[in-house]
């Protein structure tokens, strides 16, 4: 929060900088014009002693001028190159659309503006959809894995909006409407009021310490249980005796409100937990036997699952499935799980574009040869598989880079943005060992990959077989993916004029003061050379003006 508040400053600073700087030059200006017309002197003589002044400036004045030149216009490059990677745009173009162009565009009508801007607002939120933040699927950890990254690395691999979304997903699913309606001297000896202080907390030692607190006022939380295993637990097999115990305790109240859920709207909020309860922690117990190597045991609980909570489509199970059954190479059963989900109706993921593109890969990958390819052309399965691939490239073209690993991977966040870079890591960090297992899938994703975009050229107004790309994926990634990660960035973005104006402005003076330190008597032949070209077409001006005009006219205008 401390670095927005610099920026803030810092673009305010150079936007009113900019601004008294724009307004001090034509100030300048017409204190000098101003100047030449109330002397008594002609023009041309002006012009003479403004030639007469630049032939006496030394070497030393244009070295000083060329570096201050130069170390400004490298300043400015710096700031905008910076602002340009943090915030892809051009700080300049901001200020000078913001601040210059209702200058120079000129305001007909103030209310007239207003209502135009206010119907333009409303027309661009009606047009563009929402970056919609997804809960990820196969999140990680915090204490068995999130905190020992950070242990090695002394990185944060969560941000804190991320985290923030995490807790506000923790109480949605772990609360209810009844642990709000308790008298406030009760709230402080329930468990659950408890726990919904420690879901709030930032620090996770109150989180922990709150609900080391809950169970020690009632030993059968079960979202005490599942706090300690996320945050608390330091191993797999730590986190998994907690879950058990969680489970325990949440089948028993599960089985409790299913009895009482039609008393009325207090009892099916209380049941509506018990049953978020029971469906996270038995996914996350399935999760925790294939991180241990039971994967048919983790693919039997969340089958199960699956089956007797068909409406909690929303936490994406089959995602999970889908890995697990990845992993026993099992593809018959994977094929059988993307024909139920992979359906117009439903929404996409990486996870069901890629694997349907690598399975269709795995037909063909082993024997495929890009010479061979393209003498003979593609055969019908060759053509599929690319097709798929291309698909899946235009669902989320940030995949394939990870996946070739030409690009580094983090860990996944807790959620992501479908579409995103976010996605893509969360995606390419638990499959890539199935692509890899595939022989020949990474390479015929390396040649054909890039064939998609020459199907898309323009991604943002128009797609091919998906919505045109959402534009809002950079801002949104940025804020779910730490700091020290280079965001990837699609359609990539060319960079603006003014980097390459200061680039270019820096270069030449940088180079013309160095040429004056090391010449300074050919350079000063040169600037003064150049100053007497660029003012003799205005002088021929003055001249020819004053052999049409009589010769007492400038005197008239001056007495005005």
């Amino acid at each position: 929060m401390a670095d927005m508040e610099v920026v803030d400053r810092v673009k305010s600073w150079l936007s009113w900088s900019w601004t008294w700087y724009l307004w001090a030059l034509w100030l300048f200006l017409v204190v000098l014009l101003i100047y030449l017309l109330r002397t008594p002197l002609r023009v041309y003589e002006n012009m003479n002693i403004v030639a007469m002044f630049l032939n006496t400036l030394t070497p030393k004045f244009y070295v000083a001028l060329t570096g201050t030149s130069s170390l400004i216009s490298g300043l400015i490059l710096i700031f905008e190159w910076w602002y340009f990677r943090k915030y892809g745009t051009s700080f300049i173009e901001q200020v000078s659309l913001n601040h210059l162009g209702p200058w120079l565009g000129g305001v007909e009508n103030n209310n007239n503006g207003n209502n135009n801007t206010n119907n333009s607002q409303n027309n661009n939120q009606q047009s563009v959809p929402e970056c919609k933040v997804w809960r990820n699927p196969l999140n990680l950890l915090r204490g068995a894995e999130y905190n020992r990254y950070t242990w090695v690395t002394g990185k944060e691999p969560l941000t804190y909006y991320d985290m923030n979304l995490s807790a506000q997903d923790h109480q949605t699913f772990f609360t209810c409407d009844t642990d709000h309606s308790r008298p406030s001297d009760e709230l402080a000896s329930v468990p659950s009021a408890v726990m919904q202080r420690a879901w709030r907390e930032r620090n996770p030692q109150a989180r922990i310490k709150a609900a080391h607190e809950a169970l020690e006022k009632d030993s059968e939380c079960a979202t005490a249980y599942i706090l300690l295993a996320e945050e608390e637990a330091t191993t797999i097999l730590e986190t998994e005796r907690l879950f058990k115990q969680a489970l325990k305790v949440g089948e028993a109240n599960y089985k409790k409100s299913q009895s009482t859920q039609h008393l009325g709207a207090h009892y099916e909020a209380i049941h509506r937990r018990d049953t978020n309860v029971c469906v996270y922690v038995r996914r996350r117990l399935a999760m925790c036997a294939r991180k241990l190597g039971r994967v048919k045991e983790a693919v039997k609980m969340m089958r199960d699952l699956m089956k007797e909570f068909p409406m909690m489509s929303v936490l994406n199970i089959h995602e999970n499935l889908i890995e697990a059954l990845l992993e026993l190479q099992a593809y018959a059963d994977v094929q059988a799980v993307l024909a139920k989900y992979d359906d117009i109706s439903l929404p996409k993921s990486a996870t069901i574009c890629y694997t349907a593109a690598l399975l269709k890969a795995r037909a063909v990958a082993d024997k495929f040869s890009p010479e061979i390819a393209s003498k003979r052309g593609l055969s019908t399965a060759e053509m599929n598989a690319v097709e798929a691939i291309h698909r899946a490239v235009e669902f989320n073209p940030h995949v394939p880079k990870y996946l070739l690993e030409t690009k580094s991977l983090i860990l996944p966040p807790e959620h992501l943005l479908k579409r995103g870079d976010s996605e893509a890591i969360a995606y390419a960090f638990f499959h890539l060992p199935h692509w890899k297992r595939v022989d020949g899938a990474l390479n015929l994703l390396h040649c054909t990959w890039e064939g998609t975009f020459r199907m898309i050229p323009y991604p943002l107004e128009k797609g091919h077989l998906f919505y045109p790309y959402p534009s809002c994926t950079e801002s949104a990634d940025r804020e779910l993916l730490p700091a020290f990660h280079e965001v990837s960035v699609y359609p990539k973005k060319e960079l603006p004029f003014f980097i390459l104006f200061t680039a270019g402005l820096c270069s030449v003076t940088a180079l013309l003061a160095l040429l004056t330190h090391q010449f300074p008597e050919p350079m000063g032949l040169v600037a003064k050379t150049f100053l007497n070209t660029i003012t003799s077409p205005f002088n021929f001006l003055v001249e020819k003006l004053e052999g049409v005009l009589p010769s007492n006219l400038w005197h008239q205008l001056t007495r005005l």
